[in-house]
């Protein structure tokens, strides 16, 4: 078996919780890494989603954490962007628990990732997003247990 565990590190890009309105970003330092994925989890909608009342994904990405871009597809692997960075929407009935991944190799050092909540969430909706920084510079990763 190969040794994943020892080339990846991993890093919260929105905490575990049940929200109705945005987070505020962190910025995840890629610095010392040559790739990512961005891991949603995403738990049943407290609503039903729709083109108004909807929650939309939005990466960004920076060379200095003070100017953020949107990414755009060709930064992205499994994915098509939406405009202004939109990674993830959910705009139709979450009636499950769901977990998504997308890869980012656009080769900025800094990334935030957005919950971007429009309409009326009267309920909120479970959501934890992590991003696995990869293929190290200095491996073995240390352990996060």
């Amino acid at each position: 078996m190969k040794d994943l565990h020892s080339h990846v590190l991993v890093a919260t890009a929105i905490g575990a919780a049940v929200l109705s309105a945005d987070n505020t970003p962190s910025a995840i330092d890629l610095r010392d890494y040559n790739s990512a994925e961005i891991i949603l989890a995403i738990g049943i909608g407290g609503i039903t989603f729709s083109g108004t009342n909807k929650i939309e994904f939005k990466l960004t990405h920076s060379d200095d954490d003070v100017t953020y871009d949107a990414v755009e597809t060709d930064d992205m692997l499994g994915v098509t962007v939406a405009d202004g960075g939109i990674i993830k929407s959910l705009v139709a009935a979450h009636a499950a628990a769901a977990t998504y991944r997308v890869g980012y190799k656009g080769g900025k050092r800094y990334l935030k990732l957005l919950a971007d909540f429009s309409g009326t969430h009267g309920a909120g909706t479970p959501i934890a997003a992590i991003v696995l920084k990869g293929n190290g510079s200095d491996n073995p990763q240390v352990d996060q247990a």
